[in-house]
Parts: structure tokens; C-alpha cells; sequence
């Protein structure tokens, strides 16, 4: 009886399933390791879509980069944003700077390991004299992103910025029982009246500095909202209780494609030096292979991180088209040829980048389609050098290691060139000329046509020659005197 009335109570109460308690909410753990580039954007959007099918789960990027592509970090931020308010959390496991700091600032909340850091977004670029800072024309549009993203996740907008722009300075406010950030300019334009209510002025970014904090350091300016080991303590001092954890990893095809794109520059001189290769060589060998493999490689990975569409795909196949049509119809090498050079040329560049003319409203688009131009044009030249050094070099020494066959066994040492077998005449065998010999011509010889030389001097036509001798092919001939008797006869 006492059991029975337990049991009646634990039904009452909600205690009935155990297991139900110990449910919590479900928590997506999606790493975000190494640098920004589109095969990082490409897995970040499917985890996220595979997140939004539970509207209640909560999103936790895990950051460990230093950076990379500002056009990648972009579009995971525009993912980001479209995930419900209140449902994404920015970990910062052992860094997130430059486009990381943009990625983890564009998450409802922020949270950070112990001793990391965060922050230095300033677009470089790489030149002779090695990494340099963009101007104003690339900052502004980053400093509007880094502004839209502090007002609607709640962080400081100033200090935001500073992360962007090295000139700027931000002071830190205390006035009316409350601490403000803004830059000096703003400083500037207050009225004085208001300046003189200020208590507390202090300097937090000076002029060439960019703002980068480490994780005690975002927590007293207003970003981190703590410093936790692990993504379980950061979860449990936020109140969720028992959250069911479930991390998005990279399947092997999506690991695949990152590291594919970082040989592809490789990968497109290798294919276009094997098809060059196989261009001069008749019939379809190993090159040929290769080279379809290598630039299948490129435009099939490039498809699957979001760049290539089918539009690059048609430009490729007319490309190779026309080239085709200029190396086995036409001759030479000229409009339909270049044509298709040009054709492949421009698939690969827009293979490259999500994007066909650059935006002026985002100038490292423009940035950004140099780089790949230079890229794909480097790749043409270094392959045709390449292949003509391999097919120059290496594939005749090849022969002294791989034999071949089947060969002929004799050959023709024996045989003598002077034959006169091989003509039809005989010293002194006559006939006549039927063109001028100058000194070569044709001669009649018993009913047949030769090819004559006359050494002595030039023979008109119909002149009646004799052959002296014969050397390899060649007839020799000489005009044909009248015999002694006949000459008697006809002066008597």
C-alpha cells in the first residue's frame, strides 16, 4: 500500500520518467578551426540549416582562426543573422581574429576560454614589401558591418569599430552613473556642457593601435559575457541545465573540398600543362587523363563550396570547343583558338569567386578578382613553360628506361644508295631532253621520264643527250655527239 501511494505521487508530481528530467535543451556545437575560406562557409551554412530544423536548439560556433577571406566570413555572417534571435553563442576556444572576430561579433552572445583573444580586423593585403593595410575605401564598409552587428547583438559599437581602423581613438566616459565608448571625433562634438558632467575620461584604443583583448580583457569592455574552460561550464553558469550537446563535424567530403582548395592553383597548372602536353601528341594518353582529372578537380569543388555554377561549366566546355575546332579543323593557331583560351581563362576566374563584376560598394571584390586573374594567368604561363620544358627534357630521357615496341630489327646499313638499280638508265643509254636542263630537267629515256642533270652545259629542249654516270639517283647526262662517219657522209 505505501508503495502503491509512491508511486501515485511521483505520477502527480511529474516524476513518473526520470529520463525527462534529465532532458535539456539541444545544443548544435559547430567548430569553426582554421582559416576563412569558402569551404569553411560552405559547412558552416549546412550545419546551420541542419540546426534550424529545431527552432528551440541552441547554436554555439566554436573559434580557433586567425582569418582569412573577407568575402567567406561575409556569407557566414549573413547565415548567422538568419538564425533566430537569442539562439547563437560565439566560443572562443583559443582565438578569432580579423574576419574571426567579425564571425564570433555576429553571434547573439560572446564567450571566451582563458587566455584568448579576439579582435584585429584590418583588411591587408600582400604585396612585394609583404602584408600592407588597406585604406579607407576598403574600411568603411567593414566598419558599417562591425557597427550593424555591435548595435543588434548589444556590444559597443566604438570599440567594435576600433577593430577595424588603426587611426581611430576611443575614450571611455563616465558620466551621469554610467560608462560610455566613443571615438574622439564624437568626443569633439559634444557641447560643453555635457563634457563638463563627465567624472571619468580615460583612453581604452589610442591613435595606430587596433583594438585586440584578450578574454578578461572583452569581458570588462562589455563583450565576453565570461571566461569558461569548456563549452559545458559556459553552459551551465548561462542556466541551461542538462543541455544535449550534439557537435557538427566535417564529413570527409566536406574536409576533402577544403583541402582542395587550397592546392587548386596547383591543380590547374598541372591540368593545363598535361592538356598541352596531350595537344601535341596524336591520339589520347596519360597527360590527356591527367589533365581532365586535375581541372575536374578544380571546377567540381569550386561548385560544391558555392563559386562555380553552371554558367562557368558552359564557358569550360565552349572554351575547349573552340580550341578544339581551331586545332584539328583550322590551321594554325587564330581567332577560335585564342577564343577559347580566353574562355577557360574566364571560367576559372569566376570559378574562383562568388561574384562576376565587383560590387563598388565592396571594394575587396575588386581586390580579390586581381588576385584570381593573376592566379589563372600565372597558372597559363607556368604551365606552358613547364610543358615544354617536360616534353623537352624529360620525356627523352624517359626512353633510356621504359622500352617500347615493337621495332624493326635490321635496318639499312647494307644498302647502297649509288645502285643503278634504282633508276631506269644505264651509262650510255641515250635520249631526249623534254625540258631545258638549267643544269636539272627531265629526260626520255626507252620510253621513260627521268630526273636529269646536265654538267657540262645547259641542254635546250629536244636535245639529244647520253648518260655519263650514274650517282645515288641522280642521272647524269651530256649532250650526244654524231659519230665520226656520219659526219663524212653528210659533208661529202
Amino acid at each position: 500500500m505505501p508503495l502503491i501511494f509512491a508511486i501515485s505521487v511521483m505520477i502527480l508530481t511529474g516524476f513518473s520518467c526520470p529520463s525527462a528530467a534529465m532532458a535539456g535543451q539541444r545544443v548544435f556545437v559547430i567548430p569553426a578551426h582554421g582559416s576563412v575560406e569558402p569551404g569553411m562557409a560552405a559547412f558552416i551554412e549546412r550545419a546551420l540549416e541542419r540546426a534550424n530544423e529545431d527552432p528551440e536548439a541552441l547554436v554555439v560556433l566554436e573559434m580557433d582562426t586567425f582569418g582569412g577571406r573577407v568575402d567567406s566570413a561575409l556569407e557566414i555572417v549573413d547565415a548567422i543573422v538568419n538564425i533566430p534571435r537569442g539562439q547563437t553563442i560565439a566560443y572562443v576556444s583559443k582565438k578569432a581574429i580579423s574576419a574571426g572576430a567579425l564571425i564570433a561579433l555576429a553571434c547573439n552572445r560572446l564567450a571566451m576560454n582563458h587566455h584568448t583573444t579576439i579582435g584585429d580586423c584590418a583588411p591587408i593585403t600582400y604585396s612585394n614589401e609583404g602584408p600592407k593595410m588597406m585604406g579607407e575605401k576598403f574600411q568603411s564598409p567593414l566598419r558599417a558591418k562591425f557597427r550593424s552587428l555591435a548595435r543588434r547583438n548589444g556590444y559597443p559599437e566604438a570599440l567594435a569599430e576600433s577593430m577595424v581602423t588603426a587611426e581611430m581613438i576611443v575614450y571611455r566616459v563616465v558620466m551621469d552613473g554610467e560608462t560610455r565608448y566613443m571615438d574622439a571625433v564624437t568626443w569633439e562634438d559634444l557641447p560643453e556642457e555635457t563634457k563638463k558632467a563627465v567624472v571619468r575620461k580615460e583612453t581604452v584604443v589610442a591613435e595606430g593601435e587596433l583594438l585586440t583583448m584578450d578574454d578578461a580583457e572583452a569581458e570588462e569592455l562589455g563583450f565576453s559575457e565570461m571566461s569558461a574552460g569548456d563549452i559545458p561550464e559556459m553552459l551551465a553558469r548561462m542556466g541551461i541545465e542538462n543541455p544535449r550537446i550534439q557537435r557538427v563535424e566535417e564529413v570527409w567530403s566536406e574536409t576533402f573540398v577544403r583541402f582542395i582548395s587550397t592546392v587548386a592553383p596547383v591543380l590547374m597548372l598541372i591540368g593545363l600543362a598535361a592538356l598541352y602536353m596531350e595537344l601535341q601528341a596524336p591520339g589520347v594518353g596519360l597527360p590527356g587523363a591527367v589533365g581532365v582529372i586535375c581541372l575536374g578537380l578544380v571546377f567540381f569543388n569550386q561548385y560544391l563550396v558555392g563559386l562555380a555554377d553552371h554558367t562557368e561549366m558552359i564557358l569550360l566546355a565552349l572554351g575547349v570547343l573552340m580550341m578544339g575546332y581551331e586545332i584539328f579543323v583550322l590551321p594554325g593557331f587564330g581567332v577560335a583558338g585564342f577564343s577559347g583560351i580566353a574562355l577557360i581563362a574566364l571560367s576559372m576566374v569566376l570559378a574562383m569567386q562568388n561574384f562576376v563584376l565587383p560590387d563598388p560598394r565592396m571594394p575587396w571584390q575588386m581586390d580579390l578578382l586581381i588576385t584570381n586573374l593573376a592566379i589563372v594567368l600565372s597558372a597559363f604561363v607556368a604551365a606552358f613553360i613547364s610543358s615544354m620544358l617536360v616534353m623537352r627534357y624529360v620525356f627523352p630521357s624517359m626512353s633510356r628506361y621504359v622500352r617500347q615496341g615493337p621495332y624493326l630489327v635490321k635496318n639499312l646499313g647494307a644498302c647502297r644508295a649509288d645502285s643503278t638499280e634504282s633508276v631506269l638508265a644505264r651509262p650510255g643509254d641515250e635520249g631526249v631532253a623534254v625540258t631545258l636542263l638549267r643544269p636539272s630537267g627531265k629526260v626520255r629515256i626507252g620510253g621513260e621520264t627521268v630526273d636529269a642533270i646536265s654538267e657540262a652545259t645547259f641542254l635546250e629542249k629536244g636535245a639529244t643527250v647520253r648518260v655519263m654516270a650514274i650517282r645515288g639517283n641522280h642521272v647524269i647526262v651530256e649532250r650526244a655527239m654524231p659519230e665520226r662517219g656520219s659526219v663524212e657522209k653528210a659533208d661529202g
